[in-house]
């Protein structure tokens, strides 16, 4: 473990998993302690890194995003430069939303969401399968999701 976190740290990234919303008083209450301290505390966990930030969690289908699906894309060339160049261009893409690099017969696995299936048949012809150096690509549209745990599993 890279950080030293006692039972109160582990219990405040749980419950700001959970609701990162919640006020300072709120979380303070939940975790068994007073605001201020739990106000340092959060700030700490800040400044580690342990907290990269606060997000709202949107409901694409909701909002005309009906199609997800992932991308397995294969490169020619792996070394490092052209690795940082792939990774760079798909920084640029809106329709990326997330992207992993991979070991295995897949160097980068993309999440994308689109508007609709035309949509992201046009990005896969026009801007991935055209970027330099993209050997081999394809596609999963994905049915449905049946789970969606985008925190860390805390047990403690």
């Amino acid at each position: 473990m890279k950080a030293r976190l006692d039972a109160i740290d582990w219990h405040i990234l749980k419950e700001l998993q959970q609701d990162g919303r919640m006020t300072n008083v709120e979380l303070a209450r939940r975790v068994g302690i007073s605001a201020p301290p739990c106000l340092r505390r959060v700030r700490a966990l800040e400044e580690a890194g342990l907290i990269r930030g606060y997000r709202t969690l949107l409901d694409e289908k909701q909002l005309g995003y009906e199609v997800t699906a992932f991308a397995m894309v294969g490169l020619h060339s792996q070394t490092e430069g052209d690795l940082i160049a792939f990774e760079q261009t798909v920084n640029n893409w809106p329709i990326v939303r997330e992207c992993y690099m991979l070991s295995g017969e897949v160097d980068f696995l993309l999440k994308c969401v689109a508007p609709d299936l035309q949509t992201f048949q046009t990005f896969i012809i026009r801007e991935l399968t055209a970027t330099p150096n993209v050997d081999s690509v394809r596609t999963a549209l994905t049915i449905r999701r049946t789970k969606d745990e985008a925190m860390v599993p805390i047990s403690k």
